[in-house]
């Protein structure tokens, strides 16, 4: 008890100190900052965002104070952005001065925060590896160049549910999805698949990515209140950590397996991603190193397995629980490219209804719930003043479904694309499921290339029912937050030969 009432009193001395430097600081700048709910005590608004949903929290705040709100964390101001407007003003005429990341603490594990590409700043480091990512990994000719391997890991997800037809065994639709995305990924980089279907063994690896996504989302002391870090009073850092170090150890194996590959037979003829990145090392040590590779490869195996899974898994529940969609994409695509064949990217420009579903799956579901974002010196940002080091929070779960922009904005419904030059790329700011700026996210042309594939294959290849034969209507929507919006529970589908 007594070691509790110390730090209690230390942290409320400290938020004492921080209040008064905040007033302060607002008083000498003559500007306010924007409106929003009065904070308590200590813990400011933290209450504001509990229950396990802050994006939803932080709409319904929305709603009430505006479209650009001001919040006290705990000792962190935050500034939460929930319209295209604002957020058109903040990251396109601002963009430099809010692309630096607030670093959650649990990215701290493994110091993962000073290699990762995802969360250092805008310097030369962060420059190096973007232009390495969109010059040997997401270009159109890299992609061009690897779409025989996308297409294999295709027709690999299309036979393993063809299997499972044949048992009557249900598919989890985020887990084969992940799989195939990892698959996808790991023969790009690495020449080899790392999971196989068969053997569930994808689950660990998902297991991994899912809670390390699911605690560096969870709302943490740690951040709120830097004087807790040391102590990462509920361990989300440890837990993030020892997640990390599972797939660091599987990347630094394969990368192992390389270098002694290349020491018995310096002339491979096949050249993968692995290798340029390991010849640009030794050429230039400077632009990346081992650590970074390592942690390159981690950040693609998080970030282009979850999102991607998530995606195809929010499309098919929204597909099945609506017979009509389903019935329209079916027709569209046997009209365009026959009943039963699996979707190649060519065709993906023919099939203007099977983007649409992808559009509107990404409008409501966006990969990622919040584009966080932090600002380095106080700035103004629409006649508001916006202290440094304040955290930026724009909602991008809240502008998808925002009703002054959207018609019957929580209905799913694709046709409302139909005519519409409304796109993903970020210049639509009422559209942003990948960010935008230079922040943008590096993966979004594999994700428009895979996504439409994967899901019109599926479609096209089988009926589908739900697992225990519930209604369509019956299929849930509830999301379980993290740094992705994941399905609270896994769809599980019984897929039909056509």
């Amino acid at each position: 008890m007594d070691y509790i009432a110390i730090v209690g009193g230390l942290l409320l001395a400290w938020t004492f100190v921080q209040l008064i430097c905040w007033i302060s600081t607002s008083k000498r700048c003559n500007k306010k900052l924007p409106p929003g709910p009065i904070p308590l005590p200590l813990i400011g608004n933290l209450h504001n965002i509990l229950g396990g949903q802050p994006h939803q929290s932080l709409t319904k705040l929305a709603e009430k104070y505006g479209p650009i709100i001001s919040l006290r964390l705990g000792q962190i101001t935050t500034v939460v952005i929930s319209s295209s407007a604002v957020a058109k003003e903040v990251i396109q005429k601002q963009d430099l001065a809010f692309s630096s990341r607030t670093i959650p603490d649990a990215i701290h594990a493994l110091n993962h925060y000073q290699f990762s590409v995802i969360w250092l700043p805008v310097h030369s480091r962060w420059r190096s590896l973007r232009k390495i990512m969109n010059t040997y990994i997401f270009s159109g000719n890299r992609l061009d160049a690897n779409q025989h391997l996308r297409s294999q890991k295709i027709q690999d997800l299309i036979a393993y549910c063809r299997r499972c037809s044949q048992t009557g065994d249900a598919v989890n639709i985020g887990q084969a999805a992940f799989e195939t995305s990892m698959n996808l990924l790991s023969s790009t980089i690495f020449s080899k698949d790392v999971v196989d279907p068969y053997a569930n063994s994808g689950k660990e690896f998902k297991d991994a990515v899912c809670k390390i996504t699911e605690e560096a989302g969870k709302p943490n002391l740690a951040d709120y209140f830097p004087l807790l870090k040391r102590i990462d009073p509920q361990g989300i850092r440890r837990c993030v950590g020892k997640n990390f170090d599972k797939l660091l150890q599987q990347i630094e194996v394969l990368i192992d397996e390389r270098l002694e590959e290349s020491r018995k037979s310096p002339t491979r003829d096949s050249i993968d991603v692995l290798d340029v990145l390991l010849n640009t090392s030794q050429e230039d040590p400077e632009a990346i190193d081992r650590n970074h590779i390592e942690r390159l490869c981690l950040d693609l195996f998080i970030a282009g397995t979850d999102t991607t899974s998530n995606t195809l898994e929010w499309a098919m529940v929204e597909i099945m629980r609506k017979p009509d969609i389903m019935e329209k994409a079916k027709a569209e695509l046997a009209e365009v490219i026959g009943k039963g064949k699996i979707v190649e990217e060519a065709d993906v420009a023919r099939l203007p209804y099977l983007q649409y579903i992808v559009k509107e799956t990404l409008r409501m579901y966006p990969t990622v719930p919040f584009m966080i974002r932090k600002v380095d010196q106080d700035v103004e940002a629409c006649g508001y003043f916006v202290p440094r080091a304040s955290q930026v929070l724009v909602n991008l779960w809240s502008i998808g479904r925002d009703p002054t922009i959207w018609e019957e904005p929580l209905v799913f419904k694709p046709e409302r694309f139909w005519g519409s030059k409304v796109d993903v790329r970020g210049q639509d700011f009422e559209f942003i499921p990948f960010g935008a700026g230079r922040r943008i996210c590096p993966g979004l042309p594999l994700a428009n290339r895979t996504v439409p594939v994967m899901l019109g294959s599926l479609l096209n290849s089988f009926d589908w029912k739900a697992e225990g034969d519930i209604a369509p209507a019956d299929l849930d929507v509830e999301e379980r937050f993290g740094i992705t919006l994941a399905r609270a529970r896994p769809l599980r589908a019984v897929p039909v030969l056509l």
